[in-house]
């Protein structure tokens, strides 16, 4: 299985899961917003030119994914140093 890069800002308790080569910057040019009643908090599906779903933003990432990921992630707010 590929690596996986996940960002998390706590200060703003969202993360941001990558689907893409780490050494490749693929731009968004499409997002798709899950629907925030039915699942709870904000989820946006980002997708490349092609279609291809690129990655996978989570607002009120806290309640919505594990805490191992976050814990693990590459962090962005002031008081994190990068954890994984």
């Amino acid at each position: 299985m590929a690596d996986l890069r996940v960002t998390y800002d706590e200060t703003a308790n969202a993360a941001y899961v990558y689907l893409t080569d780490p050494q490749v910057r693929t731009r968004s040019s499409r997002m798709y917003p899950c629907d925030p009643v039915e699942v709870g908090g904000m989820i946006n599906l980002d997708f490349d030119e092609q279609g291809r779903l690129i990655g996978i933003e989570v607002l009120a990432a806290d309640s919505k994914l594990p805490e191992y990921l976050l814990e693990s992630s590459e962090r962005l707010d002031d008081g994190g140093a990068s954890t994984g």
